[in-house]
């Protein structure tokens, strides 16, 4: 189902996500206040203009109340992503902001912004985590205290069913799915074996996730 989104700030983050949606089939709006940006982004959106975003009038006659989602990722002038983030909830739209630091990250989050992004901060944690062990493959933050992580099979769960592993039970993680090669087996049942070098998608507390990493594993 095709979404209708507006990006506002088209450095590399907001530029990332203005193509991917744009290749991914969705309607998508470019914003900037350099022209030079605007431009960069036109084989890469639906349409893309000059316009000031903290300009109430200005989104307005854009249309900006018939979009599903605004993505404000105004680079270092922390006060337009503050002015553009309340202006854009005056209109009434769902708005998701790229923070800098914690202290913006309350400011957006007191006025009443969806979602707070930190794209460094996130990436940071998930690299930490993969370089924290060998079997981590990726790692998904979901709160403070439960993640998902994807892990590589060892050879000690080699030829194994779920049901025998009983990982619930021993570690208090569930299983997602298995993937193997371009293969996932979402929601796997109790009987399905894992192979060495199978992908587990797991879910779990993170010290639930690091007993299960260290000794199932």
């Amino acid at each position: 189902m095709k979404k209708h989104f507006v990006v506002i700030g088209l450095g590399r983050f907001g530029g990332s996500i203005c193509r991917e949606l744009h290749s991914l089939g969705h309607q998508v709006l470019a914003i900037d206040i350099i022209p030079e940006k605007v431009n960069t982004m036109t084989d890469y959106s639906t349409s893309s203009t000059v316009t000031d975003a903290t300009d109430k009038e200005a989104l307005l006659a854009l249309g900006i109340k018939n979009f599903d989602v605004a993505i404000v990722a105004i680079g270092e002038n922390e006060h337009a992503s503050i002015q553009s983030t309340l202006v854009l909830k005056e209109i009434g739209i769902k708005v998701w902001v790229k923070a800098q630091n914690t202290n913006h990250q309350k400011i957006l989050e007191k006025i009443g912004a969806d979602r707070v992004i930190h794209p460094e901060l996130d990436m940071g944690i998930r690299i930490a985590h993969q370089l924290d062990s060998d079997n981590i493959i990726d790692f998904i933050n979901l709160s403070k205290n439960y993640s998902i992580v994807e892990l590589k099979a060892t050879g000690k769960l080699s030829n194994r069913s779920l049901i025998d592993l009983n990982v619930r039970a021993k570690y208090g993680c569930t299983i997602l799915a298995i993937k193997r090669g371009e293969d996932v087996n979402v929601s796997p049942s109790p009987n399905d074996i894992v192979h060495e070098e199978d992908i587990l998608v797991v879910m779990g507390s993170n010290s639930e996730l690091k007993h299960f990493e260290e000794k199932g594993m």
